[in-house]
């Protein structure tokens, strides 16, 4: 049975049992403290705790998910994928344990004949809650389950929560028997290899607080409406009705691994660690497919660092089979074919999903060579000087500011005779998982405890008239105070206010908050912040400049509308970019991000390569055009469905509901989902000046521009500085350029001569700093302050001279200068002084110290430096206590 298939016939049996179909939402989590969709349950949490009424009572989808916590355990197991879909059915205060556990079973063994999954009743087992005497009645009374099959196991195992303050309670997990081949006899208390979990039931019906562990909780009291939660894991079922060992090997993911072997030339079932890295393939390379067809791009912090590391995984497992050269052109094509049934969005943005693949692994593959050239080096110093390992903040080094995998180094250092200090890689890679965790905790408990706005949520959406209105009136429904609720907030106070209606803008879709005032009898509020804590729930945050304001009184918001008319030029110039981008550059520039405040705007678009200042002009010219042309900008609410058929862009990873907000600008030409606010026609936006065109990753460019009177202010502020230039070089404007390049171009030479007759002059001092050689023990030492040079270079050529001309006695050189304003010394050893003990990196090191910076080098020849210019004949002093100390 198909796994597309699979999935098809949950949805149609939970259909025909009244439950809604829900699609999946994207793999970019809403949840700001979480960076993907982990598990099914993420989207229906604002349902699940009551923060927002479900708009159904009982519902059903499969859900993508992607999970990274145990991505080294990816090719180990048969179950660990980081991409998976999760098969859920949801009841929101309807049926409960007996209604759940009826519906999993009739589905699992029920015959494919009549729809159901076929499996055989004796190969099924449960477990329940230990406490949950009812969950095993009715395992017992409705499916027939013999009581030995129905295994009882503690919190750890069978009791869920979100780990935070909320609705908890029991689950049932319902395990598959793969047979005596795959372990012991005994259920899943034994054996959880050869009982593999295939469904989980979860019975929410208790509030808990004081979350202090997994297990570790109060239970305040049952919840008003119980819910269900159940998830079932559509790759686990799938290798079970397949037939085959593990989600590797079925048809979704095993089409990518069988082309791995195609291109490596392995066996697959033939060496283990192969099996492993073809594993680690198939997965990662349909993960980040399904990554990228939800918007996210490489990059190096958040999603785009977990799919860059994904890619990268699979590029270096790919090396480790053998192969060197490119292989997502044929890998992602596989997974492409494997997916497109089940998810059309990776066929119909293939162009631009392939784009960021294929720029990632060249990007990588570079990487890669650059990083082994470093490595190289590594590995040539440590067997100079009689090293038997790489250190271990080398190779971290590598690892993390190249992008080195430790497992490639690891490989070539083995292959040169040597091995790498890996305890103490993993030291420094344990400080940075752990600054990580510490900053993912501080997110987390910087986040507000959301369960504060259920009152207010409940009270209905907060009705947005901004649009039409800079001011509405309406009521104060609640007031929090350091995310406590409260009755009145005093002057000086800092808040939130909850209104029933706002005509101030929550930041959204790139634009930021409006600014403005709330007013009402006795008092004032400066808004600092307006946002959407929860979905359909606006909050002002806001200083009480005047009084004090309390709940239930009236109040109007008061929008700054200068503030807003520049803010709408300036999104409504962003779609315009966008549009020009396409027409210029092609339908793959594609948004990636965007950020619109009053009078500027930054749009990320998918680009691999720098504009050119032609192409720039061109984008802008376009952009003004369309200005000029006065078009027309409308906005109309349609069905999702319907506003993708017409064309609409919409922004990758972006949650749109059943119905969308659509604006045009000349009709389908500028055509995108947008919940901004927006000018009535396009010549309100006055003129678009683009200031710059940048990198933001491999994949990525970026454009920025200033609208508006913050565009003229540019251009007029450009145009006096090009009347100063024309009066003061006495040049006319359209042979400035030339004017400026040609005395570049004296400077340059002017410069090159100064530094000749620098470096002629320092040369010249070679006789007189070999005569001042003194002696220091049994080394002749020549340390001297040079007063200025042009570059380090010129004081190290120096040093090798002086120290060549001291003949082969041991000597040492150490010479300084000021170099631009910062003090460098360089140190110089010649083969008898290093045989009396003389090393250059610690000599140079001595001096560094004392010029307040840090210095180090080859026993031979090394380079110090500092911030402290006047500490130089100091320093220098260092170097001969340190020479006569050793």
């Amino acid at each position: 049975m198909k796994t597309a298939e699979i999935a098809q016939r949950y949805l149609d049996f939970f259909e025909k049992n009244d439950h809604t179909i829900v699609p999946s939402a994207s793999l970019v989590s809403d949840d700001p403290s979480i960076l993907f969709t982990i598990a099914g349950m993420v989207p229906f949490i604002p349902y699940l705790n009551g923060l927002v009424p479900p708009p159904y009572s009982r519902a059903a989808d499969v859900q993508k998910c992607i999970r990274t916590l145990d991505i080294e355990e990816v090719g180990h197991t048969a179950r660990h994928g980081t991409f998976f879909q999760m098969l859920g059915n949801w009841s929101f205060g309807d049926y409960f344990k007996e209604g759940a556990i009826t519906y999993a079973w009739e589905l699992l063994t029920s015959a494919e004949a009549d729809g159901g999954l076929g499996f055989d009743e004796r190969d099924l087992w449960v477990t329940v809650y230990e406490d949950d005497d009812e969950a095993a009645d009715i395992w017992h009374r409705v499916a027939g389950l013999p009581v030995e099959r129905i295994q009882r196991l503690g919190k750890e195992d069978n009791y869920w929560s979100t780990g935070q303050p909320g609705p908890a309670g029991p689950c049932s997990e319902i395990y598959f028997d793969r047979g005596p081949a795959y372990g012991r006899d005994g259920g899943p208390a034994v054996d959880d290899n050869r009982f593999t979990e295939i469904w989980n039931l979860v019975f929410m019906q208790y509030a808990i607080t004081n979350v202090r562990s997994k297990t570790e909780f109060d239970i305040v009291g049952e919840l008003p409406k119980k819910n269900i939660d159940t998830g079932m894991g559509l790759e686990r079922v799938a290798f079970i009705k397949q037939g085959v060992d593990n989600m590797y090997e079925t048809d979704q993911v095993r089409p990518v691994l069988d082309r791995a072997v195609d291109l490596s030339g392995r066996r697959y079932g033939a060496v283990h660690e192969d099996d492993v890295r073809f594993r680690v393939i198939a997965d990662h390379v349909r993960s980040s497919l399904m990554l990228l067809s939800d918007g996210v791009t490489p990059s190096n912090e958040g999603r785009g660092y977990i799919l860059r590391r994904l890619m990268r995984r699979s590029i270096r497992s790919m090396r480790l089979l053998g192969v060197d050269g490119p292989t997502f052109p044929e890998l992602f094509a596989a997974s492409h074919d494997a997916m497109k049934d089940a998810y059309p969005v990776v066929e119909t943005d293939w162009q631009r999903i392939s784009q960021y693949a294929f720029a990632e692994e060249e990007t990588f593959l570079r990487t890669l060579a650059a990083g082994s050239t470093i490595l190289d080096l590594a590995v040539e110093e440590t067997k100079t000087q009689g090293g038997a390992a790489i250190s271990g903040p080398e190779a971290f080094l590598l690892h993390d500011t190249y992008g080195f995998p430790i497992d490639l180094t690891l490989e070539v250092a083995e292959e040169a005779g040597l091995t790498v200090d890996r305890a103490a890689f993993d030291a420094l890679m344990q400080e940075q998982r752990t600054r990580a965790k510490t900053d993912a905790k501080s997110r987390k408990r910087a986040l507000a405890d959301h369960s504060v706005y259920r009152e207010f949520r409940a009270l209905g959406e907060t009705v947005f008239t901004g649009y039409s209105d800079l001011e509405t009136a309406s009521t104060v429904l609640g007031l929090l105070v350091d995310g406590v609720p409260v009755d009145r907030a005093a002057q000086g106070q800092i808040a939130e206010v909850i209104l029933a209606e706002t005509a101030l803008y929550a930041e959204s879709g790139g634009q930021v908050a409006d600014k403005g005032v709330i007013v009402g009898p006795g008092f004032e509020l400066e808004v600092l912040d307006v946002q959407k804590p929860v979905p359909g729930l606006v909050s002002h945050t806001v200083e009480v400049t005047q009084g004090d304001v309390g709940v239930g009184q009236p109040a109007t918001s008061v929008v700054d509308a200068a503030n807003r008319r520049a803010a709408r030029q300036a999104h409504s110039a962003t779609h315009l970019v966008h549009a020009a981008l396409r027409d210029t550059l092609g339908r793959s520039a594609t948004q990636a991000g965007s950020l619109n405040r009053a009078g500027y705007l930054r749009f990320d678009f998918a680009w691999g390569q720098a504009l050119s200042s032609e192409t720039k002009t061109e984008i802008e010219e376009i952009a003004n055009n369309a200005v000029l042309d006065n078009l027309e900008v409308t906005t109309r609410v349609v069905p999702l469905a319907e506003a993708k058929e017409l064309g609409a862009m919409a922004l990758f990873g972006e949650k749109y509901g059943d119905s969308v907000r659509m604006v045009d600008i000349g009709g389908p030409w500028s055509r995108e989902l947008c919940a901004g606010t927006h000018v009535s026609s396009s010549g309100e936006i006055g003129l678009i000046n683009l200031v710059g065109e940048s990198s933001v990753g491999a994949s990525n460019r970026r454009v920025e521009a200033l609208v508006g009177i913050d565009a003229f202010r540019e251009l007029a502020a450009e145009r006096t500085i090009l009347s100063q230039l024309t009066a003061s070089l006495k040049t006319p404007r359209d042979q400035l350029a030339a004017r400026v390049a040609e005395l570049a171009a004296n400077l340059k030479a002017a410069e090159k001569k100064i530094a000749a007759f620098e470096s002629q002059a320092l040369a010249g001092r070679v006789p007189s700093l070999v005569a001042e050689a003194e002696t220091v023990g049994r080394t002749r030492l020549v340390a001297r302050s040079l007063g200025s040079a042009a570059s380090a270079d010129d004081v190290r050529g120096l040093v090798l001279q002086v120290r060549d001309r001291l003949g082969s006695d041991p000597a040492v050189v150490a010479l300084g200068a000021d170099v631009g304003g910062r003090p460098v010394v360089v140190v110089a050893t010649n083969e008898a002084a290093r045989a009396a003990g003389a090393k250059a990196g610690a000599l140079a090191k001595a001096a560094a110290t004392v010029l307040g910076g840090g210095g180090g080098g080859r026993d031979d020849l090394a380079q110090g430096g500092g911030s402290d210019v006047a500490a130089l004949p100091t320093a220098l002093g260092a170097v001969r206590d340190s020479l006569a100390a050793g």
